[in-house]
Formats: structure tokens, C-alpha cells, sequence
């Protein structure tokens, strides 16, 4: 196995994961753990959190305290399922920024979590937790935040049809919980309409909060059997971490535009 790549300081590149962050503790509790378990399988990385809004540091101040103890190079991932607005322009912005003020640190940019076969591993594990299994005459909906990016919603129909074709579910769609539709409810009506004896609804969310509750809320209004957890901490997704993470160490650093 060849040796990690390390810092100017001879240790493994730190990671600094920046998610989008959220006025509900829940969230970033959720965020905490599954970083948690990132260091438990690799301890010798320097794994910290950053946040996009609400919660402290923001990435900006994360990589200025890691320039600021002498690190070199810092790979930043976008802790975030789908990519989208935050991945695509308010992150790079913030790193732009962040290598105008430190032009020597080495500034690597992994991909965001999602789309990855193992997060259908995650999301059928939450689902099973919640006591749902693929059967005939059961309706699936895997529901995302939303977005006003056609592309990101587009990862979500391909991650439903995915899941249609791991297991007999009646049928599987996709749904937002914001900025685009069907809504969650609507999608759990339509597939009983279509003669699913019984829905399952699979947030594609990673931590609890608003959007979570929303779904819930609009999915049993509707009569849907379960809801599964947002992904947190699962296994699948600390795997993915350290994916992106190893991905992006073989990337070129970003560039101040």
C-alpha cells in the first residue's frame, strides 16, 4: 500500500468537510457524527467541520486556523449530497478568498458526497431501520431537499430508478422538499393512486432539520407506512468521505480566478 500523501509537516493532508449548516442543532450534531466516525477510520488525518451559514467556523476560518498552524496543502470536501448552488458557487467563492489571503496553501477540491452507489446502500439501510421493505405492492419515494438546479434534481430521478432496479418495490420516485416537484405528500398520494397498497418514503437528506421534518410531516399526512432517518452518520457515507478525500489529493490545487 503506498504511503498517504502528506502536508509540508510530513502528516496526511487535513480535510476539512464544509457543510451547509443549519439553525436546528440537530443538524449539525448529525454533521459532527458522521465526521466523527471519518476520524475513527483514519485517525491520522486532521478531520475538521466548517459550515456554509448558521454554524461556526465557516470554511474560510477553518483553513485561515489551519494556514495559521502551518499547514500547506488542505483538502476541502463539500459535505453535501447532490451538486448544486453550494457546491458550484458558494463554496468556490469562499475559496477563492481563502487563497487571495493565503497564496501558499495548497487548496484541493473533492466532489460532493452524492451522487455514489453507496449511498443507496445508506438510503436501503435507513429505509430497513424504519422497518420498510421492497415488496410489490409497496411505492418507494426517495425525496431530496430540492433545487433550482435541473441537474442536481435530475441525480435524484437517476438514484430512484437505481433503486427500482436493486429491489421489487411497486415503484419508485423521486420527490423535493423544496423548489421543485412533485412535493412529498403529492408523490406519496400519486403512488397510492397508482394502487401501492402501502408507501415507504426515503429521505435522501443528511441530517435532520427542516426539510427532514417537512417530508414526515407531509408524507404521513398522505398516508405513507414509514419514513426513513436522514443518512447522519451511516458507515456508507464515512466511506464516501474518505473517498472524496483520496480523489481529491490527486487533483490540482484551485486557482484564485
Amino acid at each position: 500500500m503506498r504511503n498517504p500523501p502528506v502536508s509540508g509537516h510530513g502528516a496526511p493532508v487535513p480535510l476539512v468537510a464544509v457543510a451547509h449548516g443549519s439553525r436546528d442543532e440537530r443538524s449539525a450534531q448529525a454533521v459532527e457524527a458522521l465526521f466523527a466516525r471519518v476520524r475513527r477510520l483514519r485517525p491520522d488525518v486532521d478531520v475538521r467541520v466548517a459550515y456554509l451559514d448558521h454554524v461556526s467556523p465557516s470554511p474560510a476560518a477553518a483553513l485561515a486556523d489551519l494556514a495559521g498552524r502551518g499547514a500547506g496543502e488542505v483538502v476541502v470536501l463539500p459535505a453535501l449530497l447532490t451538486a448544486a448552488f453550494h457546491s458550484k458557487t458558494d463554496l468556490p467563492a469562499a475559496l477563492a478568498q481563502v487563497r487571495a489571503d493565503y497564496p501558499w496553501l495548497k487548496v484541493r477540491y473533492g466532489d460532493t458526497l452524492g451522487p455514489h452507489p453507496l449511498l443507496l446502500d445508506a438510503v436501503e439501510r435507513r429505509l430497513a431501520q424504519a422497518g420498510a421493505a421492497a415488496a410489490p405492492d409497496t411505492g418507494l419515494v426517495l425525496v431530496s431537499a430540492g433545487s433550482s438546479d435541473p441537474e442536481a434534481n435530475g441525480v435524484i430521478a437517476s438514484m430512484a430508478d437505481a433503486l427500482a432496479a436493486r429491489a421489487p418495490w411497486h415503484s419508485v420516485v423521486p420527490a423535493y422538499a423544496s423548489a421543485a416537484a412533485p412535493a412529498p405528500g403529492r408523490a406519496v398520494a400519486a403512488l397510492r393512486d397508482r394502487g401501492a397498497a402501502r408507501v415507504a418514503v426515503a429521505g435522501y437528506l443528511l441530517a435532520p432539520g427542516f426539510f427532514a421534518d417537512r417530508v414526515a410531516d407531509q408524507a404521513f399526512a398522505e398516508g405513507a407506512a414509514a419514513v426513513s432517518a436522514p443518512l447522519g452518520d451511516a458507515p456508507e457515507l464515512a466511506r464516501v468521505a474518505l473517498q472524496r478525500y483520496e480523489e481529491a489529493l490527486r487533483t490540482a490545487p484551485v486557482t484564485v480566478p
